[in-house]
């Protein structure tokens, strides 16, 4: 088989390796959303007369005293629970639809015939709940719901606007200001709006929550049930506390620096808390979620390249992504925790960093319009200083994968050693991440500072890397042509020395042609070889480049998503019902540069196989690619093209005579034999003696 043929195979299986391993999709999803929507489905609560007994006395404590009518009364008003105590008897009203029924009622389910069994249940199970939840909350109680309707608080700079939500304390959306950052699939009736919504990082319909469980009475308070008091401080910094009574004092204290930053500091702040909190706590729990919402048109890479990313201490950042659901435990200190989306990402830094923990994923069985793609979740223990006024500080970054942006986040925390963010961008194997960061990015950064169209920069971006492997390309071409002028001849050979007891004589004879005309024939592979790595860093760093999301180029919308033309009323399977342009102009592309490059080989007449396993990859490539970025065809396709372009001026410019008469010349100059070229011709000799003694044995 010829050389440069088994490099194109090589290139072939890494590419369909890849791609196989990033199409793997497991099954556990749905089995992982049946338990959890069984978890859901909980049945009738129970309330115990231990846990009865102490509610009327933290009632007393935590409830509005009221003495009308001479009568000393507490009252505590929850959603639809009223509890009341006088003279020690527990009392009050649980509410559902149109009934009122009194909690003793409630207790021993003596309801009103009217109301039917549906209600019944709603009814004792509100009061259960509410019952339990005080005996665990205690004077916290109080907090889990709002005292008086509060000024909402937000902070904004050039780049980031957030919004505070009371209950909680929490960041309930974080809008990114950049007018490119647009959701450009906002539901299923709006998947082909280009200028929709800015994109919005954090939204309350997407459940991004973030809480901590503050140990209190041998029980885990979590802050999302609970109601913070909002202040503006001034335009950087907002703080979100709780009062605990006894001028203690628990909350959030945000600050948001002006200008282009997209890092938001939490500090958690606390006040006089040690005749309400322990003062014996080394860390505290810390749980977030997030629904992860579909921003883009492609889903099949914001799908695979979603998930949650991490970085233990001095080790590499690794991750859970792709379409399967795991749960994995993290028993080393991590630096970071990210939870990422194609495009855009939420890492939370904490300044001590994370003690342990434990993350989920659920990958949704998504269909094309889904509007949302994975559940992220993650539990994790926090070192906490229960003596100082900032117990615990984290560093927030909200917004896009932009890998300068990422790579400069080291400085503005101020971090010792470096974090490693850029790696939640997916830049393929090291080796790839090499060239990507160190030839690629750079380029490609130089080139959009001049601000032109994303298609020309790309173009521009392919001849800078042609023109960096020509001289190779070229001395590639002269290889080709001196091995089409020694075909006749390799044919003498090959008819003079037939069979396969010939074998060795055959090479020999043939690699002595080559040696005394000057002519290699790996040295036609090597341009593919060089190439091979920048194609497929090319394969890893255009689906994750955000310069090109939502940038157009000629009939394409979105070099960051398929450039889809037609979308067909059926299905065609491994290929979809959606026609990409660039895949098409791209494969034809690649069986015309095959025909070409069939026509250099001297031998790929004797290969009838391999002639049409040639063929076949453009049209393998053709269904794997019609769902990539239309960025990574148009590259492939440039690509592709030049090279054509190039095969064409060098037929037209190289003097294949000339070459002929320099052949001959070269074959009648004394050649000093190489070490390698003596190694190769002793290893052949014993080999062809060693195949002469095997004849022998045979024929006794």
């Amino acid at each position: 088989m010829n050389s440069s043929f088994k490099i194109i195979l090589v290139a072939a299986a890494v590419f369909f390796g890849m791609m196989l391993i990033n199409n793997k999709k497991e099954d556990n999803a749905d089995k992982s959303q049946s338990q959890q929507d069984s978890a859901a489905e909980s049945t009738t609560l129970s309330v115990s007369d231990a846990e009865l007994a102490v509610i009327p006395s933290i009632v007393r404590e935590i409830g509005e005293r009221d003495t009308t009518g001479g009568r000393e009364t507490y009252n505590y008003v929850a959603d639809n629970v009223t509890l009341s105590v006088t003279d020690g008897k527990l009392g009050g009203k649980v509410r559902v639809d149109s009934f009122a029924v009194d909690v003793d009622s409630v207790l021993v389910r003596h309801f009103p015939i009217e109301m039917n069994v549906t209600a019944q249940d709603i009814a004792y199970n509100a009061l259960a709940k509410e019952l339990k939840e005080i005996g665990v909350y205690r004077k916290f109680a109080s907090l889990r719901k709002p005292a008086v309707a509060g000024d909402s608080v937000s902070l904004s700079n050039d780049v980031l606007a957030l919004e505070f939500d009371n209950h909680g304390g929490i960041i309930s959306r974080a809008t990114l200001l950049d007018p490119k950052y647009r959701t450009f699939f906002a539901s299923a009736d709006d998947k082909n709006k280009i200028d929709s919504a800015q994109v919005q990082v954090f939204n309350p319909g997407d459940k991004a929550l973030y809480w901590f469980n503050i140990s209190y009475n041998n029980n885990d308070i979590s802050t999302n049930h609970l109601y913070f008091t909002p202040k503006q401080v001034n335009d950087s910094v907002v703080e979100m506390t709780v009062d605990l009574g006894d001028g203690a004092r628990w909350g959030y204290r945000y600050t948001l620096a002006q200008g282009d930053s997209y890092i938001v500091k939490m500090d958690i702040i606390q006040e006089n808390t040690e005749n309400v909190l322990p003062q014996n706590a080394t860390q505290i729990s810390m749980g977030w979620t997030m629904n992860m919402p579909r921003l883009e048109r492609g889903l099949t890479f914001e799908e695979r390249n979603s998930g949650i990313y991490y970085r233990y201490t001095n080790e590499s950042p690794d991750n859970i992504n792709g379409n399967s659901s795991k749960t994995e435990n993290l028993n080393h200190t991590l630096q970071w925790l990210a939870f990422k989306d194609q495009f855009f990402s939420t890492i939370m830094i904490p300044r001590k960093g994370f003690v342990s923990g434990q993350v989920q994923q659920i990958a949704y069985k998504t269909q094309p319009d889904a509007t949302h793609i994975k559940l992220l979740a993650a539990d994790m223990e926090l070192p906490y200083s229960p003596m100082e006024q900032v117990c615990a500080s984290i560093d927030i970054f909200i917004g896009p994968n932009l890998y300068p942006l990422l790579k400069n986040v080291d400085k503005q925390i101020g971090a010792d050693d470096g974090l490693s963010l850029t790696r939640v961008i997916p830049l393929g194997w090291n080796w790839l991440r090499w060239i990507n960061t160190l030839i690629i990015i750079p380029v490609f950064t130089f080139l959009s500072g001049f601000g032109w169209n994303y298609g020309i920069i790309i173009l521009l971006l392919t001849i800078f890397i042609k023109i960096i492997i020509f001289p190779f390309t070229y001395k590639s071409y002269l290889s080709q042509a001196k091995m089409r002028l020694l075909a006749p001849e390799i044919k003498e050979i090959n008819d003079k020395y037939p069979g396969k007891e010939n074998a060795m004589v055959r090479q020999q004879k043939t690699m002595a042609l080559y040696s005394s005309a000057g002519a290699s024939p790996l040295s036609g592979c090597l341009p593919l070889m060089l190439q091979m790595p920048i194609l497929i860093a090319m394969f890893s760093f255009f689906p994750s480049c955000i310069e090109l999301r939502g940038q157009s180029f000629l009939w394409a919308q979105d070099l960051a998503s398929p450039d889809v033309i037609l979308t067909l009323p059926f299905t065609i399977p491994f290929y979809g019902k959606e026609v990409s342009l660039f895949c098409l102009l791209m494969t034809a592309t690649n069986i015309i540069y095959t025909r070409i490059n069939m026509k250099n080989q001297p031998s790929s007449s004797s290969m009838p196989g391999m002639k049409w396993m040639m063929y076949l990859m453009p049209l393998m490539f053709l269904f794997f690619f019609n769902s990539y970025p239309a960025a990574l065809s148009y590259y492939y396709f440039l690509s592709l093209l030049i090279t054509i372009i190039q095969t064409w001026v060098f037929r037209r410019c190289v003097n294949e005579e000339k070459l002929r008469r320099k052949m001959a010349q070269n074959a009648a100059k004394p050649k000093k034999k190489s070490g390698f070229m003596a190694r190769l011709e002793e290893a052949q000799r014993k080999q062809q003696a060693a195949l002469r003694e095997q004849q022998k044995g045979r024929r006794r």
